[in-house]
């Protein structure tokens, strides 16, 4: 029975799944076994004992339950017959409608199934019976159901990890574990997943990204080293200050308004937070208010009000000057 082969796309139609007019649905059948030409874009090396097979054209294959027996390099008789049926439908079809003006697709779809409904029913002569018939004798008792989850259509790439432990896809950044930086893994595309495999075992998997933040990382992925800078911020040091007392959560804001990016001060604020701890912590209220009012926001500067014990030195406070009145001292008055 020939079928059409052209592409398109039915109302309700999707990419998962195939896509067959309504009111010719067949049945959803598969075969077991398919012998095709050695098309490149799903058999990579031609060969009759070992032959290779594109990844995703293989994987759709299992998908289905499907063996695939590529023909042998140039031996014609190997191929399907269906390829006659193929030519014998388009002739059958072209040939009655190419000469007629089709003013929309669903005009044009109408026509092709009028004309094919001719050719699967009319009677082949050396035979008698239709390809109707022979379809539902021969073929439809030997198919079988399709599976009962859709096969889901995933491209493979051959990538190599970077030095920061995330591999380019499209434009966006995904991350693996850091003990594979600058090793080749195989990238595993869908349209929602990304999945990486190394060595045939999945190491990571992450949603795809199409837009917004371009880098996706997992903390599991992280050097330990990155893992704990990952978990700063600038709330958390407020919190950690916070149980030292006032004066040291103004200290922390302090140093992190003094930078012009609050992830420059982190390391400034882990090592004064460091300071205070052990027998420096009863005096780190102290040493916080003294650094408010000098103005020091380094860790160097305080771990000098420390070492110097210049908290514990009473401030002198310079009483003010009266202002001088002077004859030659020019008042407010001079600029206007």
């Amino acid at each position: 029975m020939a079928r059409r082969t052209l592409n398109i796309m039915w109302p309700g139609a999707n990419a998962t799944r195939p896509n067959f007019p309504p009111n010719r649905r067949p049945g959803t059948y598969r075969r077991e076994a398919h012998k095709p030409d050695n098309l490149k874009s799903g058999v990579l090396k031609a060969s009759f004992y070992d032959p290779e097979l594109n990844r995703s054209y293989a994987h759709m294959a299992h998908a289905y339950s499907v063996g695939i027996l590529p023909a042998r390099p140039r031996r014609p008789r190997d191929k399907a017959k269906v390829e006659a049926g193929v030519r014998i439908a388009q002739y059958f079809i072209l040939g009655r409608l190419r000469n007629l003006p089709f003013f929309s697709l669903a005009e044009a779809n109408g026509a092709i199934d009028r004309v094919l409904e001719d050719l699967n029913t009319r009677p082949q002569r050396r035979l008698g019976l239709s390809r109707r018939e022979l379809f539902e004798q021969l073929d439809r008792p030997a198919l079988r159901p399709l599976p009962d989850t859709p096969y889901e259509y995933a491209e493979w790439k051959l990538e190599r990890v970077g030095p920061d432990y995330h591999v380019e896809v499209a434009g966006f950044y995904y991350s693996v574990p850091a003990t594979l930086i600058r090793q080749q893994i195989d990238a595993r595309l869908t349209a929602t997943t990304v999945e990486f495999f190394h060595r045939g075992q999945r190491i990571a998997a992450h949603a795809r990204r199409h837009g917004g933040e371009r880098h996706s990382t997992v903390p599991e992925h992280m050097p330990a080293a990155h893992r704990r800078y990952a978990e700063w911020s600038p709330e958390r040091f407020e919190r950690d200050a916070g149980d030292l007392g006032p004066n040291t959560v103004a200290l922390i804001r302090a140093i992190l308004a003094s930078r012009p990016h609050p992830e420059q001060g982190f390391r400034t604020c882990r090592g004064v937070l460091k300071l205070f701890r052990g027998p420096n912590r009863a005096r780190a209220e102290a040493v916080s208010a003294r650094a408010l009012k000098i103005g020091a926001t380094t860790a160097d500067s305080i771990a000098s009000i420390l070492r110097n014990n210049l908290d514990r030195v009473r401030s002198t406070a310079r009483p003010e000057a009266p202002a001088l009145d002077h004859a030659n001292i020019r008042g407010s008055r001079y600029f206007h």
